[in-house]
């Protein structure tokens, strides 16, 4: 992402990256950084390269917000999650491609590649269906994140990831759809084994110095 500290351009700058990643087409998918007790949001029903600073929503957590752009209509997924987790500080709603296929069949993906160890569990979980927009779908969305995860798939819908910062939300992102894809992979060519208890235990030890570059 860009170096800036306008967290306006912070969101900018990451609704067109997810289209470029291929995370998302058109106007679907949402943004969101915490910001004071409140949050910004991206706009609804704006392509991200037409969106500009002064499109960004600034709302509180209970749904209130002023001026001339209406925010997402998925608000409420990420102003529940900002209450429920203090460790969330930018949260990213994608309709990747094979994140939402296998949000279709409403299972979680199992611990097919150690990389999912990531993701604060033993799976990347599936939030139960909920129209999109309503207070049902934020409810199910926190229910399958509970206190641990970082993602989740939205069943017949797509994912949602968060992060202490934009660049770690989008990230997992990236990573989820990537999982998910090699999943669908091994999938279409037998039944993937799974990692075992132990295995799964160590993977999560290993995972607390992963990607750390070494001090000294």
């Amino acid at each position: 992402m860009t170096l800036t500290d306008d967290p306006r351009q912070i969101l900018i700058t990451a609704a067109q990256r997810s289209v470029a990643m291929g995370l998302n087409r058109g106007t679907v998918g949402n943004f969101s950084l915490r910001h004071g007790a409140g949050m910004l949001i991206t706009p609804t029903g704006i392509l991200p390269e037409a969106i500009t600073p002064d499109q960004i929503v600034e709302m509180d957590l209970q749904g209130n917000w002023q001026g001339d752009w209406r925010p997402s209509s998925e608000w409420e997924i990420h102003a529940k999650i900002y209450a429920a987790r203090p460790d969330a500080g930018a949260v990213v709603h994608t309709h990747s491609d094979h994140a939402t296929a296998l949000s279709a069949l409403r299972k979680p993906i199992p611990p097919f590649h150690y990389m999912i160890c990531g993701f604060g569990g033993n799976e990347i979980p599936c939030a139960e269906y909920a129209c999109f927009g309503t207070p049902e779908l934020s409810a199910t969305v926190i229910a399958a994140l509970g206190d641990t995860y970082g993602a989740c798939l939205m069943a017949n819908h797509g994912v949602v990831t968060l992060g202490a910062t934009m660049e770690a939300a989008l990230g997992r992102g990236e990573r989820l759809e990537m999982l998910a894809k090699q999943y669908l992979l091994a999938s279409s060519a037998g039944t993937p084994v799974l990692l075992n208890e132990e295995e799964l235990r160590f993977a999560h030890i290993r995972y607390r110095s992963y990607g750390q570059q070494a001090c000294g």
